[in-house]
C-alpha cells in the first residue's frame, strides 16, 4: 500500500465520501487513490472555495469536511477560509502536497514551512516525516478536529511519502473513540441550584449551537430547562438582525449561561452594557484559555466556571420543573426575537427594490420551496437577509466577518442534500469572490439559485466613510453600473436572469427553480444601512 493509499483509504473507512480540491502536482497520487477508493472529488477553480465547501459541508452534515490543495502557492491560496472554519467551529481537514521530504533544505520546487504559517489559524498542523507517521498523523488531526470546541486541523503531505510504500497490506486498527471527560459532579450540582433559583436565565451559545445536527439537542434542553438557549455566530453580535431586539432583553436577565459561547467583542466584552449590572454569569467551555478570559473580565460576576462540551454537561442536569414565573420571561425573549419592527422600503423612486422588499420576496420563495436551505452573505445586505429570510437549516459567513464564499456554501450544501432547494442571497461585493465557481455548480449539476443584491457599491465601507468622513469624503467602493452578473451564469452554461421590482424578481425566482440549472438572479438594489431593531443600540455590540 502506498502512503497516498494509506491516507485516502483511512478517510473512507472514516465516512469520507466527497473531497473539494484544486489539482496539482504535489497531490496527483491522492486523487489516483481516490478512484480505487469510491471517494468523488469536487474540483473546484480556486483553491479558497475548496476550503469553503469544506467548511460547509461539515456545518450542514455535522461531520469532518475534507479539503485537498497542492503545495505553497496551492495551500496559501487556501488560507483565508482556515480562519473562517475556525471561528465558525467547524470541523475541517485541509490536506496539503508538499516537497519532498528527501529533498528537505536542498531548495526543492516549492518548498514551503507549511506548518508554521497553518499552525495559528488551526487546531493542529502537522507534517509527517517518514511513512510510520502518515496514519498517526491522520489519526491525531481527525480527532482534534472532531473534539470540542471543534475546528480546522492541518496535514501537510510530502510528495516522496505518498509514492513510497508503506509496507502495509491493511489499515492499522481503528483507535478507540476517547471517551468525554466526565462531567464535575460538584459543578453540576452548583449549575443546577443556580438555574433553578434563577428566574429570567438565558443560554447563549456559540456557532456550534446553530447547527443543523444540533437542532434535537437544543430543543432537548430548552424543553428539560425551561431556558431559551440562542446561538450567536455572527460578528455583529447583538447587532445581530436575526437576534431581533435581543440587546434590549440580555441586560434584563438575572442568570447568563455561556454555553460555549467565547465571551469577546460580539458580548461587548462582559462589559455591564451588552450583560447588565446584576447578572450572575455561568461559563462552560472545553478550553480553559475560555473560562481564564471570562474570569478576568466578570470578575466576581462569574458565578460558576465549569470546564467541559456544554452539550455534555447540560444534558446531566437533573430534570426540574421550570418555575412559573418563567412562562412569561420567555414569552418577552420570544418577543424580543421575533422583533422586525424597523422601516424598510418597498420600492425606491428609480424603480430598485429596498433590500427588506427584495428579502421578503425570497422569503415567500423559501416558504413554498421543498426542503429550503438558505445561504446569506455579504456586509448590509447580507444582514438584511439574516433578518427577513428564514429556513430549517441556515449557513450565513460567521464569526470571521469575512465575505465572498456564499456561492461555495451553497454549493457545498446542495452537494450535500441534493434534494434541497439552495438559495444564496449576497451583495454585489461579494459575488465578486467566486463567481467562476457556478461553473463548478454546473459540472457538478448543483443547481443553487443565487440572489445578488446589486446596489453598484460596497455598501458597508460606503456607509462607514459617510458616517465618519461625510458625503464629500467617498473614495473607491463604487462598482460598475454596467456589470452582467446575470449572463456571467448563463455563459458558464448556467440560467441569468436580471430583475427590478418584486414581480419580476418572483418570476425570476420561479424561473430559476423550474430550470434545475445553476442560476444566477441580479437584482437592482437600493443600498441601505442594515437593519437594527433595538430601541437603543448602546448596548448592543459586535463588529
Amino acid at each position: 500500500m502506498l502512503g497516498s493509499q494509506l491516507i485516502i483509504r483511512t478517510l473512507h473507512r472514516l465516512g469520507v465520501k466527497t473531497i473539494f480540491s484544486l489539482s496539482g502536482n504535489q497531490i496527483m497520487p491522492l486523487y489516483d487513490a481516490c478512484i480505487d477508493a469510491g471517494i468523488r472529488i469536487i474540483h473546484v477553480r480556486h483553491e479558497a472555495a475548496a476550503v469553503f465547501m469544506a467548511d460547509a459541508w461539515s456545518q450542514i452534515t455535522g461531520e469532518l469536511g475534507v479539503a485537498m490543495l497542492t503545495a505553497a502557492p496551492g495551500i496559501t491560496n487556501g488560507l483565508a477560509p482556515l480562519y473562517s472554519a475556525s471561528q465558525a467551529e467547524s470541523p475541517v481537514l485541509l490536506i496539503s502536497g508538499d516537497s519532498s521530504v528527501g529533498e528537505d533544505g536542498m531548495g526543492a520546487f516549492q518548498e514551503l514551512d507549511q506548518v508554521s504559517i497553518t499552525r495559528s489559524l488551526t487546531k493542529l498542523s502537522l507534517r509527517p516525516r517518514t511513512v510510520q507517521e502518515l496514519y498517526p498523523a491522520l489519526d491525531r488531526a481527525v480527532a482534534q478536529a472532531l473534539a470540542p470546541r471543534r475546528g480546522p486541523v492541518h496535514l501537510a503531505l510530502p510528495f516522496d511519502l505518498m509514492t513510497a510504500e508503506t509496507g502495509l497490506a491493511e489499515l492499522p486498527a481503528t483507535t478507540p473513540k476517547r471517551e468525554p471527560a466526565a462531567v464535575d459532579a460538584a459543578g453540576l450540582e452548583q449549575l443546577a441550584a443556580l438555574l433553578d433559583s434563577a428566574q429570567r436565565p438565558l443560554l447563549l451559545a456559540g456557532p456550534t449551537g446553530a447547527r443543523p445536527h444540533m437542532r434535537a439537542v437544543r430543543e432537548k434542553l430548552e424543553a428539560t430547562l425551561g431556558v431559551h438557549l440562542i446561538p450567536m455566530e455572527s460578528p455583529r453580535g447583538l447587532k445581530d438582525p436575526s437576534l431581533g431586539s435581543l440587546a434590549e432583553i440580555i441586560p434584563q436577565a438575572d442568570l447568563i449561561v455561556l454555553a460555549g459561547k467565547c465571551l469577546d467583542f460580539t458580548l461587548g466584552f462582559g462589559g455591564t452594557g451588552a450583560l447588565g449590572k446584576t447578572a450572575r454569569v455561568v461559563a462552560i467551555d472545553p478550553d480553559p484559555a475560555m473560562l481564564e478570559r471570562a474570569a478576568r473580565l466578570l470578575g466576581d460576576r462569574l458565578a460558576l466556571a465549569l470546564q467541559g462540551d456544554p452539550y455534555t454537561v447540560l444534558p446531566a442536569l437533573p430534570a426540574a420543573p421550570a418555575p412559573a414565573e418563567r412562562a412569561s420571561w420567555r414569552a418577552r425573549v420570544d418577543e424580543a426575537l421575533r422583533n422586525r419592527n424597523t422601516l424598510g422600503a418597498a420600492a425606491c423612486a428609480d424603480g430598485a427594490l429596498g433590500p427588506r422588499a427584495l428579502c421578503e420576496a425570497v422569503q415567500a420563495f423559501l416558504t413554498s420551496a421543498p426542503n429550503p436551505i438558505l445561504v446569506c452573505d455579504g456586509g448590509e445586505f447580507g444582514q438584511w437577509a439574516q433578518a427577513y429570510c428564514q429556513a430549517p437549516v441556515r449557513i450565513i459567513n460567521g464569526m470571521s466577518g469575512a465575505i465572498g464564499a456564499g456561492i461555495c456554501y451553497a454549493i457545498a450544501a446542495k452537494i450535500a442534500q441534493p434534494g434541497a432547494t439552495v438559495a444564496v442571497l449576497m451583495g454585489d461585493g461579494t459575488a465578486g469572490f467566486h463567481l467562476m465557481e457556478l461553473d463548478t455548480a454546473v459540472r457538478e449539476r448543483a443547481a443553487i439559485v443565487a440572489v445578488i443584491g446589486n446596489d453598484l457599491r460596497w455598501n458597508a465601507e460606503h456607509l462607514i466613510q459617510m458616517r465618519t468622513y461625510g458625503p464629500q469624503r467617498l473614495i473607491g467602493c463604487e462598482l460598475a453600473p454596467t456589470a452582467r452578473y446575470h449572463e456571467v451564469a448563463a455563459a458558464l452554461g448556467g440560467a441569468g436572469y436580471a430583475a427590478r421590482d418584486r414581480d419580476s424578481l418572483a418570476t425570476a425566482l420561479r424561473a430559476a427553480a423550474d430550470s434545475g440549472l445553476p442560476a444566477c438572479i441580479n437584482v437592482s438594489l437600493a443600498g441601505e444601512p442594515a437593519p437594527v431593531f433595538s430601541a437603543s443600540t448602546q448596548s448592543a455590540t459586535g463588529h
